[in-house]
């Protein structure tokens, strides 16, 4: 039996056993068998959940580019690393070889030294989905240098916090991107940001829509010219196994985003394992995550868990609508993809359109299909196992975050029986409970309750950067010596697992997660706005929808209320990025709150979604009789 690798179900139940009764000799036994190091570790796991701390593999030194290219030159020199799918399809796919990988890493890893870049300082890279953004990726993790990714549809100011809080000395970017018909200006939104950002020495620009932008003497340089001139040879930068490997920025239900740190060793061990059992990886397979590298996602199933297991990982630039809704199926076909990973989202809107945008490809290389970014509704389930897999190919239902680094729960194609909207069972290692309202473990199924964490796995996140007191306020606080995980979820009778979302102020759009706070801030800058509240409602293609409830300063304001929408929707793009702005906003005369002033948002969203029959008990209210005039307006 492999505890790599688990082929049934009845492996699966005895590798999971051995994981939650002997972690230590499990995970010591992946990580000795399946990677390189340079010194083998002096004790597995340390940790203590009330500080919190968790240290996994302390004492090992590796660097993760050699776990991810070099131990595989010798074997798959000339094996496709990267495919990359432009977002033209008349734009020939680049191929490029785990060879070419490792050249063109130690290049820009050569120039990022040039640029002063040394051990521990953080990079900031903010670029479309092209080649550079992996080896952008792995030519910091090759030097020691800390990457943080922000997903290159953020705003100025979102982009600016982000760069700001971890004092980035360089930023990464492109002169543009192509989404669809669309381009888009990278380049002028980083300029806008960077001036706001002491910390920045560089500005590096990669081009791909040779497009005319601005260079600021002294600060940007072009890229290509500067790795035309860099060495092909760098040698990794030996870490242990506890140095920070990125920061991640995931929003906060208060304020200012929460830049999650990942560490090395125990990532690596932890995406390679769960890529492997999750996807059921073999050798010259064509594995496809459509995620962006801006997210957990891309990350951990685009970058460092495929690359880890030496496989050919697709990229793609595009979207799923452009040139047609055929575009998918027609890469898949072109490239014989095997594994397909996507997020309901993208799969709703694709079940809405005619069917045969599918038919007209051959899609009969598709041997595991996987959704990510939030639970998939039975309709979306239903249509991607008959219309794309053609009902033989399992459907896995990952659930995760940005906080866990890796997959947590999540069936293991051919060996758990799918069941659909449920994410099934845990991954070896993962000892997930539910709690209750009382703060007690729930024994029975089945059940519902908040979904924790009870025991350290390798890849979850150490820190927030900057911030330990958040971190433990926000995952190890509401029940002790347990991680939170701020999402509640349904146990069935065999101990199924079922997402139900997020139980405080964030909200998934789309597979993004959008906390309300940012965005209520950004309202609340307009001058004619006193107070807003924002609140989910479902959506049939986003999965939810973002509803504003917003107060204005003067009552019977002479503005058209249709402008002021505009303008709301506007500030929010500039703040926080188009992909938070409201589908719907009422303005109301005030908002239900509790005598403590805290706004009762539970009320809000059965107002939002139309469920006004039963609104729960309002008797802690300091001001019911504003329920009825919001009512109205929603109904009006």
């Amino acid at each position: 039996m492999s505890n790599y690798h688990i082929k049934n179900l009845e492996e699966y139940y005895q590798v999971y056993r051995k994981s939650v009764q002997e972690p230590g000799d499990f995970w010591g036994e992946v990580a000795e068998e399946h990677f390189l190091w340079h010194k083998q570790w002096d004790q597995v796991l340390e940790y203590d959940f009330s500080l919190p701390m968790v240290k996994w593999f302390d004492g090992a030194q590796l660097n993760i580019t050699e776990n991810c290219i070099d131990r595989h030159l010798l074997t798959k020199g000339d094996q496709t690393a990267i495919l990359f799918e432009p977002n033209d399809p008349t734009e020939a796919a680049q191929h490029i070889t785990y060879q070419e990988l490792h050249e063109r890493v130690n290049q820009l890893a050569n120039v990022l030294k040039s640029q002063g870049v040394q051990k521990g300082d953080r990079v900031c890279i903010y670029l479309p989905m092209i080649p550079e953004l992996t080896i952008s990726l792995l030519a910091c993790a090759r030097i020691g240098a800390v990457h943080s990714v922000v997903f290159a549809g953020f705003s100025s100011m979102a982009l600016a916090s982000r760069i700001n809080d971890s004092t980035c000395k360089i930023v990464i970017t492109s002169d543009g991107s192509f989404r669809g018909k669309k381009t888009i200006d990278l380049k002028s939104i980083v300029d806008e940001a960077v001036s706001t950002c002491p910390c920045v020495d560089q500005v590096l620009v990669v081009k791909r829509i040779n497009s005319d932008i601005v260079m600021q003497e002294g600060r940007d340089q072009w890229l290509q010219p500067l790795l035309d001139k860099a060495s092909k040879v760098c040698a990794p930068e030996i870490m242990e196994a506890e140095d920070p490997l990125f920061i991640l920025y995931t929003s906060g239900s208060t304020g200012m985003p929460k830049g999650m740190v990942h560490t090395t060793a125990g990532y690596m061990v932890y995406t390679a394992y769960t890529f492997k059992n999750v996807f059921q990886y073999k050798a010259n397979e064509v594995y496809w995550c459509t995620a962006d590298i801006g997210w957990i996602t891309g990350h951990s199933y685009i970058v460092y868990g495929p690359l880890a297991n030496g496989a050919t990982t697709l990229m793609f630039e595009g979207v799923p609508s452009y040139p047609d809704y055929s575009r998918f199926w027609e890469i898949i076909e072109k490239h014989k993809v095997n594994q397909f990973y996507t997020a309901p989202t993208a799969i709703r809107a694709l079940s809405k359109e005619s069917l045969s945008y599918v038919e007209k490809h051959d899609l009969s290389s598709l041997k595991v299909l996987g959704t990510v970014g939030e639970p998939i509704n039975e309709d979306a389930w239903h249509w991607y196992n008959d219309n794309i897999g053609k009902k033989k190919c399992p459907i896995i239902d990952t659930w995760w975050q940005t906080e866990t680094g890796g997959v947590m729960i999540s069936p293991i194609p051919f060996s758990t029986p799918t069941k659909p909207t449920y994410a099934t069972l845990p991954m070896p290692g993962i000892q997930a409970c539910l709690m209750d309202a009382e703060g007690l473990p729930i024994t029975t199924s089945p059940a519902e309750g908040n979904l924790c964490i009870e025991f350290p796995w390798p890849s979850m996140a150490r820190t927030i950067w900057g911030n330990h007191q958040r971190y433990k306020d926000t995952y190890f606080s509401a029940y002790p010596d347990k991680y939170f995980t701020g999402d509640g979820a349904l146990r069935d009778e065999v101990g199924y697992y079922r997402i139900t979302g997020r139980v405080d102020d964030v909200i998934i759009v789309s597979g993004h997660n959008l906390g309300t706070a940012p965005i209520e801030d950004a309202i609340n800058e307009h001058p004619a706005v006193a107070e807003s509240a924002i609140v989910g409602f479902p959506h049939d293609i986003k999965g939810n929808a973002l509803y504003g409830y917003v107060i204005l300063k003067e009552t019977g304001t002479t503005r058209l209320h249709d402008n002021l929408r505009k303008e709301i929707n506007q500030i929010i793009t500039e703040h926080v990025g188009p992909i938070a702005k409201l589908d719907t906003i009422q303005f109301t005369e005030g908002l239900p709150k509790t005598r403590s002033g805290k706004i009762m948002r539970r009320i809000l969203r059965k107002i939002a979604c139309k469920e006004m029959s039963n609104l729960g008990d309002t008797s802690t209210l300091l001001n019911p009789e504003i329920i009825d005039s919001i009512i109205e307006g929603r109904l009006g």
